[in-house]
């Protein structure tokens, strides 16, 4: 996923979700603070953006079914929203006064998207602690995004995790991929994610009927 397909994902949220204001907690939030990280195979390898309306929670459901995964938006455009809630990702206190915005203005609407600080972000990848969140984390550690003493400031300020080892795990990767060269390509699955399938002529039937404005996009 690069910033355009997440600016895409948000405008379309909030048109279905009726909020111009959405929380991204996922992976793909790095792109707040990082746009450039799209050039990288790992950290833009996931097509969805995990998110939650902040002010209608509520109507979160509706924008997973309308732009959500098997959905036609995803079908047609190869990205997609995956709902979350505020207590779904293990965050450091204070993790909401240090949210990066990304402004989408279009359609005469103003929308943003509010999106995980990188060490918050790596915080949230370790607590859940699944090899494919290691692999994003090596990466981070490996071109420099992520500060060794911030981040272990920050498990302090978490809870619902084992402090020290999860610390132990940070100088590990920190010992292990910090300025060191690695190719993180054999780690990448050996497919990746691409549309489902259409016929030429389903597809350019959507895009007609978006046009006319019975679909959200």
């Amino acid at each position: 996923m690069n910033k355009a397909q997440l600016e895409h994902i948000l405008l379309s949220a909030a048109k279905v979700g009726d909020d111009n204001e959405i929380i991204v907690i996922g992976s793909q939030s790095v792109l707040g603070q990082f746009p450039e990280a799209s050039k990288n195979p790992v950290l833009s390898y996931s097509m969805e953006a995990d998110l939650y309306l902040k002010n209608k929670l509520k109507n979160t459901i509706l924008v997973e079914g309308a732009i959500g995964e098997g959905s036609m938006f995803h079908q047609t455009f190869g990205y997609y929203a995956q709902e979350v809630g505020p207590n779904t990702a293990i965050l450091p206190k204070g993790w909401e006064d240090r949210l990066f915005p990304v402004v989408v203005k279009r359609d005469g609407r103003t929308v943003t998207g509010y999106c995980l600080e990188v060490h918050d972000l790596a915080i949230a990848k370790y607590a859940a602690g699944r090899e494919k969140d290691y692999i994003f984390l090596a990466v981070l550690i490996n071109k420099g995004m992520l500060r060794k003493k911030e981040l272990i400031s920050r498990v302090y300020s978490t809870k619902c995790i084992q402090p020290q080892s999860v610390i132990d795990r940070i100088k590990r990767d920190f010992k292990e991929y910090a300025g060191k060269h690695h190719d993180f390509g054999k780690y990448m699955p050996a497919s990746t994610h691409q549309p489902s399938s259409r016929k030429d002529h389903d597809k350019q039937s959507f895009i007609a009927s978006v046009r006319k404005g019975k679909n959200i996009i």
